[in-house]
């Protein structure tokens, strides 16, 4: 089992769960951060990091965000590795309570 990282992270980009993952899974994109599916290990260190709660085990994937477990897998093999933290995105406030956020997802 996996975990991932859901729509409310996009545009949000907190990066409070990175600096927890024991096997350096997340991986930061534009404006969202994504995990390497084949590299978590499922300790679940990072789900009450998050703020925003956009992380999810992959056996409790909210309705509507199933396309979310092939996008971190997809996109894990393309961004590059993060393991610090770092500043919050300039408007992250702004987009934290948005929902449907989909199609601002910047690859």
């Amino acid at each position: 089992m996996t975990f991932l990282v859901g729509e409310n992270c996009i545009k949000c980009k907190l990066t409070d769960c990175v600096e927890v993952c024991p096997v350096d899974c997340f991986y930061e994109g534009p404006n969202m951060l994504v995990i390497h599916p084949d590299e978590c290990i499922d300790c679940a260190l990072c789900e009450p990091e998050c703020p925003i709660d956009a992380i999810f085990s992959e056996d409790e994937i909210p309705k509507g965000q199933e396309q979310f477990m092939e996008i971190n897998a997809e996109l894990a093999d393309i961004w590059p590795n993060i393991t610090e933290q770092k500043d919050a995105l300039p408007d992250s406030d702004d987009w934290r309570e948005v929902t449907n956020k989909i199609d601002y997802l910047e690859r």
